[in-house]
């Protein structure tokens, strides 16, 4: 832990350091200690809390395959039924963020506990990433770092977008929807491509799309100002009492000329693309937060039948979750 205290003084030092000189970005070696270090930094750094999606709620329930499951994996965790721990959550290292962010993310991370070979999937309510490579994501959040008065410097915000614009896709997407008004009537994607090894030995390249059967639900400005800051929470927790929360498990298929590599961009006319529904997750209920806090959702762990995705940015999701665990259990 000493050594991760050493590097996080370091990284804090040179970010102060860039964000008043105009040091270039490539300062300091993009990786996943410095990715999480560099998230804390932006957000104030909390303590105890993750790097980002600070705010949650730990909930479990059920997975249940369809039976079209095996033309996308023959994977045990997705064409078996399973118990499953989730946790909805909000973007950002700010554990107290009002649901109401027009700015945030909304996200949803899933453990279908299918023995000792599971999935960990998180998906999140926009279908793009806001950086292509780690050096572009620790550029993003330097143009963030707090400057000599304790603010970001939107001039030095506004240079780095305009240079790599790719990086305000996601931020776009975001501005033009709705609020949503339950996590129960999100749509949420899994952005990277993974492939499944389906029933016949195939491989077939996807992506996860998680459709809720409420539809989409949403809530105007206006009324979100009149809701409280954890609205969301308390919203899912009267609307299971009546009932499951279900979402269906989607593979948008690739097609041949799809890339596989940039998670800032969407497939060509990915909306029309053919799709496959793999299985569904039913919440039924909300689970103590310890139970998601003391442990990470791994997204490089996935069971036999699905190939992790191959681009810069889900290579670094496992170590820098482990990172982030390890600094907030100190």
């Amino acid at each position: 832990m000493k050594a991760l205290n050493l590097c996080a003084a370091g990284l804090l030092a040179g970010l102060a350091a860039s964000a008043n000189t105009g040091m270039p970005s490539d300062a300091i070696a993009a990786d996943a200690q410095t990715i999480v270090e560099a998230l804390k930094t932006v957000a104030g750094n909390p303590e105890g809390v993750r790097a980002t999606f600070a705010k949650g709620q730990c909930v479990h329930g059920t997975y249940t395959p369809e039976p079209n499951a095996g033309r996308v994996t023959a994977s045990k965790s997705f064409t078996q039924s399973w118990p499953v721990i989730g946790r909805f959550s909000v973007s950002g290292g700010n554990p107290k963020v009002a649901d109401s962010s027009r700015t945030a993310l909304r996200g949803l991370s899933i453990k279908i506990l299918s023995g000792n070979d599971e999935s960990h999937v998180l998906f999140e309510n926009a279908p793009v990433h806001f950086a292509k490579t780690l050096d572009q994501m620790l550029g993003f959040l330097q143009a963030r770092a707090p400057a000599a008065d304790g603010k970001p410097d939107p001039a030095r915000i506004a240079a780095f977008a305009r240079d790599n614009p790719e990086t305000a896709r996601q931020a776009a997407f975001i501005k033009d929807e709705l609020l949503p008004a339950s996590y129960a009537g999100i749509v949420y994607w899994g952005v990277h491509v993974f492939t499944g090894i389906n029933e016949n030995g195939n491989k077939v390249p996807f992506k996860f799309k998680v459709q809720p059967r409420a539809g989409e639900l949403t809530i105007s400005d206006a009324e979100a100002a009149n809701k409280p800051a954890s609205f969301l929470v308390s919203e899912l927790a009267d609307r299971i009492k009546e009932g499951p929360a279900t979402f269906d498990i989607i593979a948008i298929l690739a097609e041949p000329n799809d890339r596989h590599d940039d998670v800032t961009v969407r497939w060509t006319n990915e909306d029309t693309h053919s799709m496959v529904t793999i299985g569904n997750v039913s919440i039924t209920g909300l689970e103590p937060n310890d139970t998601c806090d003391q442990t990470i959702f791994d997204p490089g762990r996935l069971a036999v039948g699905i190939n992790p995705p191959a681009d810069e940015i889900f290579s670094a999701r496992t170590t820098a979750y482990a990172i982030s665990l390890g600094l907030r259990s100190k």
